[in-house]
C-alpha cells in the first residue's frame, strides 16, 4: 500500500498491522451490485480523516470513493473495536522489534469542545 496516492499517509507497516485486525466484508443479501472498495483504500481515506482532522465531507476526490463509504466503513469497523486493537497493536509490533520501549510511551491528547 504505501506506494503512490497513500504512501504519505499509510506506511506499508501500518496497513501489514492493520489488515489482519479489519474484519471481512458481509455479502450483500441482494445479491451483485457494485464491488466493494478495496479495504486497503478505505483504510488510508479514513486514516487521512482521522490524522488530518478534516470532515469527511472534505474526503478529497484524488481518494476515489464516497464521503459515505467511508463514514459508513468507519462505523462498522469501529463496533468490533479495530481502532482499539490497533492502538495496541502498534505500540507492541516497535516494541517487539526493539525500536522502542513502550514504558517510555506517551500519549498526548487534547480534547476540545466544538460548538455549533
Amino acid at each position: 500500500m504505501g506506494r503512490g496516492t497513500w504512501s504519505r499517509i499509510v506506511p506499508d507497516g501500518l496497513w501489514e498491522i492493520a489488515k489482519p485486525l479489519i474484519p471481512p466484508s458481509k455479502v450483500r443479501p441482494q445479491g451483485d451490485g457494485t464491488q466493494d472498495t478495496p479495504d486497503e483504500t478505505l483504510f488510508a481515506a479514513i486514516i487521512h480523516v482521522l490524522v488530518s482532522g478534516c470532515a469527511w465531507r472534505a474526503l478529497p476526490p484524488c481518494c476515489g470513493i464516497s464521503k459515505s463509504t467511508a463514514h459508513r466503513r468507519f462505523l462498522i469497523w469501529s463496533r468490533p473495536g479495530v481502532w482499539g486493537r490497533l492502538r495496541e497493536a502498534v505500540p507492541r509490533r516497535l516494541d517487539d522489534a526493539d525500536l522502542i520501549e513502550v514504558i517510555r510511551v506517551v500519549l498526548d491528547t487534547a480534547h476540545v469542545r466544538a460548538k455549533k
